[in-house]
């Protein structure tokens, strides 16, 4: 289907805007449904550090079998109402589309195995790894890398696999200069000019895809851009208010798969899901806390609050005292999802409490926990929709985002030292002074955008 721009955002009242709860719930063959009421916990595991050839490869094998049995068997003994399992591919798996197959049948067939055993309805996310980056790409859209990653969504939803997903790279060349840089207007033009581009392009095969075997196009997420601005943020090596302007600003891109016929949950690392659900109406997955296995963030609690998969990123299949670590991992994600799922069932009032509770928590101590505070969301998407055109509305999601984060500092809401406060002056200042068309921006940019091959997004510039 051709992309279609959403006018009008699917939440305006905070309080409809839950964990569990979507406006379009996705419905899955055995019957379980991912933003019904209900949220599961959603295990992102992977092998450990190894090299994958051919020798080694029925090792790794044997991982993702291990990991899957053990999974299931604890999903079994905790008596979760569902589960999904996510295979984050490795960048030798999508380059060798038969190996992505492989494990998706691998987890798949045990999946499957164990639901028919013990009535546990489980899923299965294949997230193969974009691997369009370096200058051996010609082109985003065409040739080997684009074809390895169309045959592995083709073979891994023909396995069975639940959910197509991916982390697309598109716009990574400029965004990484942009941060490195803090310079926002090449953040805006990497957003604008080429991640929703590529976003357009690609979702618009997967979704092909999964119509054709009748799975489900899950959703996207800008991990190699704006989830790079949150950990570098993290360290203090960027701004913490440009990582989470940035992040609002990735929001537009990621609502694009949605835009193309992807129906959600959208990707666990993807902390700009809350602005795709507002926007959308679908289910999302998050992680936060339980994300820390990966990497450090100040956005541990406020994360879950309308989250409908609860994740925890990616965990290598290591031992631990008590057992294996994505064991250990699935474990905690499943009580987390436990105590939401028993405060819905003491009614609304319940839920949104416990969800209020979750974001107060974070929400004053750091911006990027702010702009992810279920009544800043609701604001700020609903803005962003008024606006037409990925430029249009990448800016404003900037406007936005800045104006409450500012409007937060000032009131005492949102702790924010010295450096903070002035390059929040200096990114608001700048946004101000963006030029009308994203033309004019590219004008200014391009010839700064050293690592930029226009060619391979198709450019006049």
């Amino acid at each position: 289907m051709a992309r279609k721009e959403i006018t009008s955002a699917a939440y305006t009242d905070v309080k409809d805007f839950v964990y569990g709860h979507a406006k379009n719930p996705v419905k899955l063959k055995n019957g379980m449904v991912v933003g019904g009421g209900t949220i599961y916990p959603e295990l992102n595991f992977t092998v450990p550090t190894m090299p994958l050839t051919d020798a080694t490869w029925p090792t790794a094998i044997e991982h993702y079998k291990e990991i899957a049995t053990k999974t299931c068997q604890r999903a079994y003994e905790l008596e979760v109402p569902g589960f999904s399992l996510e295979i984050e591919t490795l960048p030798d798996m999508t380059f060798r589309p038969e190996w992505c197959i492989d494990v998706c049948k691998t987890v798949v067939d045990i999946v499957k195995e164990h639901e028919s055993k013990h009535g546990i309805k489980g899923s299965v996310r294949i997230t193969p790894n974009d691997n369009r980056e370096g200058d051996q790409v010609e082109h985003m859209w065409r040739g080997p890398r684009w074809d390895e990653a169309l045959q592995a969504f083709e073979g891994s939803a023909k396995a069975g696999a639940d959910f197509l997903a991916i982390e697309t790279c598109g716009g990574k060349e400029v965004h990484d200069d942009a941060l490195m840089m803090c310079d926002i207007k090449k953040a805006i033009f990497a957003y604008s000019a080429l991640a929703c581009v590529d976003m357009e392009k690609i979702w618009t095969e997967i979704v092909k895809i999964a119509d054709k075997y009748g799975v489900v196009p899950a959703g996207d997420t800008a991990c190699g851009l704006a989830n790079t601005a949150m950990v570098l943020g993290e360290k203090n090596y960027i701004p913490r208010v440009f990582a989470a302007v940035d992040r609002v600003m990735a929001g537009v891109r990621s609502v694009v798969a949605m835009e193309c016929g992807a129906k959600g949950p959208d990707k666990d690392c993807g902390y700009e899901g809350p602005y795709v659900k507002a926007i959308s109406g679908n289910p999302i997955s998050m992680e936060g806390r339980t994300a820390s296995c990966a990497h450090y963030s100040s956005c541990g609690n406020i994360a879950i609050c309308v989250a409908d998969f609860w994740s925890n990123e990616s965990v290598q299949n290591v031992q631990l005292l008590s057992g294996i670590a994505p064991v250990a991992s699935f474990e905690t994600l499943a009580y987390d999802c436990r105590l939401m799922n028993t405060a819905t069932a003491k009614g609304k009032d319940t839920a949104l409490l416990i969800r209020d509770l979750y974001a107060e928590s974070d929400s004053h101590l750091d911006p990027h926990a702010w702009i992810l505070r279920p009544d800043v969301v609701i604001e700020v998407a609903n803005g962003v929709v008024k606006e037409t055109g990925f430029y249009n509305r990448v800016k404003k999601a900037a406007e936005l985002s800045l104006a409450s984060m500012q409007k937060a500092s000032k009131g005492g809401q949102l702790r924010l030292n010295d450096r903070e406060k002035d390059w929040l002056s200096k990114l608001i200042d700048q946004v101000g002074e963006l030029p009308k068309t994203l033309d004019e921006l590219a004008e200014e940019v391009v010839p700064d955008c050293d690592k930029l091959d226009p060619k391979k997004y198709d450019l006049k510039y």
